[in-house]
């Protein structure tokens, strides 16, 4: 017998599952930690702690499972994106991880955007110029904390801090330097007029690799913690994003894959790597000859979950008086209203946004309220503001596919919601299936660390793992609703750019000035 390992460094968790040389789950486990946020801009990590987590996932799966030392064919990483850890010269970490989440690098993006040509710098980096990306956040650095950035012998993210501490070389895969804001994703390498703006150079970075690169060569200290050989390949894997791509079998041409959590993200696999001419997509790489246009949304769950505590405050307790889940609560009460909530809009930008406009400042809004308008209207119009968010990314990704759209699969939270699924399928005006794929992005790791080693020649396999629990078909009576609200959400959207930076330096100056009080 021979078993697998897929594990995932996420933002809340790390986890790991363990597969049998079939590919059926034989255990899953996950170690959280917290995330630190002592300002409302700051959202850091300590790497010491998820790096532990890594090992006693590992650790966990492989004693479940009953797994020899011997019998651990591999072990292959997915891993959030865009952290940023600053190591010294004794390779001691001298911050924390800074996350995607962390935005205090709000001002440098606007800087780089503005006076550096941002959008150019997008087209050749396939990372749009964000307070999430390292190139902000190291610019940020340089500009705040000079004597820290002074004594950075290397700028790496929490994936490269794992696989130093395991095999003591910084190594980074392609799909994570692509999210970097620093890899030329044209020519493979780092871009060397983005490293000259920054005053690094590319011995401060870690060397590139495919997503398919493994070693074999691990500190014996950590292997015996996992209950592994120390020669076991551990294979660099790439982000969660383009694996979640891969474990929900959304990888053929005109796949399209929606995922919704706490936040969300809309993605497609390309041959070659393309950049959308108003920079609102992302381009990642899932292998080197394999890449994922798409874009991620700070707004999925949340929404509804900031829905549930500030508008259903009484409807939440019944619900927790009768053993009910709220979020079903939620949705019975939209249920009562029609497609479109009666003219009622809702912009879900409670925590800025990401795709499609990549915008810290904008913020949230109901429009057209009237005094017949409901608590239940205001429930529908969030739901549905989420999807018509994702919908305005799908039709920027519609103009880069090398196809038409064949198939949209949904994963996350949100898909235990027929109403929200069938929301989704109506708005897109599209099929819906949900695949049953539980954990896609470590299954997706897995199926990359089987190509790595030769143990399949394609990921052609994963399509015999993944079944379909749900499938949706656009309701017409609904679609006519949709297609004639949904250029009134988007044309509202556009209107408000100008004053979303004024709103949120009000909000940004009010906020200190209580802080201070």
């Amino acid at each position: 017998m021979k078993f697998m390992i897929g594990a995932d460094i996420g933002t809340t968790s790390t986890k790991a599952v363990i597969y049998d040389d079939e590919g059926t789950i034989k255990a899953v486990h996950h170690v959280e930690y917290p995330l630190h946020t002592p300002t409302a801009d700051t959202a850091e990590q300590d790497p010491n702690e998820i790096f532990d987590a890594v090992l006693m996932t590992i650790k966990h799966v492989v004693r479940e499972a009953g797994a020899a030392k011997n019998e651990i064919a591999f072990v292959s990483f997915s891993s959030a994106m865009h952290s940023l850890i600053v190591m010294d010269d004794d390779n001691e970490p001298i911050t924390r991880s800074i996350t995607w989440a962390d935005n205090r690098s709000y001002q440098y993006a606007k800087k780089i955007n503005k006076e550096y040509n941002g959008l150019d710098i997008y087209h050749r980096t396939g990372t749009p110029v964000h307070p999430m990306s390292p190139l902000s956040k190291i610019m940020w650095l340089k500009e705040e904390k000079p004597e820290l950035f002074q004594r950075a012998k290397k700028f790496i993210g929490i994936k490269e801090f794992v696989f130093y501490k395991l095999f003591n070389r910084y190594v980074i895969d392609y799909s994570i330097a692509s999210a970097t804001g620093l890899f030329n994703i044209h020519e493979l390498d780092y871009d060397k007029d983005v490293l000259q703006l920054l005053d690094i150079d590319d011995s401060q970075l870690s060397e590139p690799v495919d997503t398919t690169t493994y070693y074999e060569d691990m500190d014996r200290r950590f292997a015996d913690v996992m209950g592994i050989d120390a020669g076991t390949p551990f294979v660099i894997g790439a982000s969660d994003g383009v694996l979640s791509n891969l474990g929900v079998d959304a990888f053929k041409p005109g796949e399209v894959a929606v995922t919704i959590g706490t936040s969300g993200a809309i993605r497609t696999v390309i041959d070659q790597p393309k950049t959308d001419k108003q920079g609102r997509l992302f381009c990642y790489a899932l292998t080197k000859d394999q890449w994922v246009i798409g874009g991620p949304v700070n707004n999925g769950g949340i929404v509804l979950r900031w829905i549930r505590d500030e508008f259903a405050a009484s409807e939440t307790e019944t619900a927790k008086r009768l053993g009910v889940e709220s979020y079903d609560v939620l949705m019975k009460i939209a249920e009562r209203v029609p497609a479109g909530s009666n003219g009622l809009l809702f912009h879900p930008y409670l925590a800025g946004e990401r795709a499609p406009h990549w915008n810290a400042d904008v913020r949230g809004s109901f429009f057209g309220l009237t005094l017949s308008h409901k608590k239940e209207h205001m429930i529908r119009a969030a739901l549905e503001g989420v999807i018509f968010n994702l919908y305005s990314v799908f039709i920027a990704l519609n103009v880069l596919m090398d196809e038409p759209v064949k198939s949209l699969k949904a994963t996350g939270g949100f898909a235990k919601s027929e109403l929200w699924r069938q929301m989704m399928a109506d708005i897109f005006e599209h099929d819906l299936i949900v695949p049953e794929s539980h954990e896609s992005s470590c299954l997706g790791a897995m199926a990359l660390g089987q190509v790595a080693l030769g143990m399949k020649k394609d990921f052609s396999h994963i399509s015999d793992m993944v079944g379909a629990s749900f499938e949706h078909t656009p309701a017409f009576d609904n679609v006519k609703i949709y297609r004639e609200i949904l250029p009134l959400y988007i044309n509202l959207t556009q209107s408000l750019e100008e004053n979303y930076a004024a709103i949120a330096a009000f909000q940004r100056r009010h906020e200190q000035l209580l802080e201070e009080n």
